[in-house]
């Protein structure tokens, strides 16, 4: 059931606002990972963010795509919590999780053993529109598990524009979406997310800036 959620929201939902509410175009789609294990990370502006990301993929492999989100946030008992695990498909993690003695990327290192995408957004938080915020180095420990899985940066302008924070309905903006060159584990933390900060600051310029 959860499988048909998830499908059935990407073709009703994700796919419609996405491709047609908002207009998008995708530079080097081909370098997005056609099968799991992979790690995808993407910049952060929106709640629209992850409903983009996963419009990106092939009907039949959204069951094994699998956004990472903060628990404190998404896993409020009620309908966020349901819709959030069933339609959306998300893996929740503890933000501070690490000090409880329990490794909140437990989930996370799993599914990737299951040969599955893992959507993550470094930043941790929704930024300021169009802007990059540091990033967290929570990704590099789950490069470092799976040294072998690649790592495909995502840079999209748009949708911090369209809806950012404090919005809820979505303003047509046309979103570009520029995926990097996929790579892995360096072999230490400092030199790891180097790499991935310099990936984002090359897509970062690669895209063009939106016509005022």
């Amino acid at each position: 059931m959860r499988k048909l959620l998830r499908m059935l929201f990407v073709v009703l939902v994700a796919r419609p606002i996405i491709m047609f509410w908002l207009g998008l175009t995708v530079r080097h789609r081909e370098r997005l990972p056609n099968r799991g294990p992979a790690i995808v990370a993407a910049n952060h502006n929106s709640h629209l963010d992850t409903v983009a990301l996963l419009s990106l993929f092939p009907l039949e492999d959204i069951p094994h795509v699998r956004p990472v989100a903060a628990a404190d946030y998404f896993m409020k008992p009620g309908l966020m919590q349901w819709f959030s695990l069933n339609v959306i498909g998300i893996i929740p993690v503890a933000r501070g999780g690490a000090g409880t003695g329990v490794d909140p990327l437990e989930e996370c290192y799993r599914a990737l053993e299951r040969g599955e995408i893992l959507l993550i957004f470094p930043e941790g938080t929704r930024g300021e529109p169009e802007t990059m915020a540091e990033m967290k180095s929570g990704i590099s420990y789950l490069a470092k598990r799976s040294p072998t899985v690649p790592v495909v940066p995502i840079f999209m302008r748009g949708l911090g524009k369209s809806m950012g924070k404090g919005t809820f309905i979505p303003i047509p903006f046309f979103v570009d979406v520029f995926v990097g060159r996929p790579f892995s584990w360096t072999g230490e933390k400092e030199s790891f997310m180097e790499r991935l900060r310099d990936a984002f600051v090359h897509l970062q310029k690669k895209v063009p800036a939106p016509v005022e």
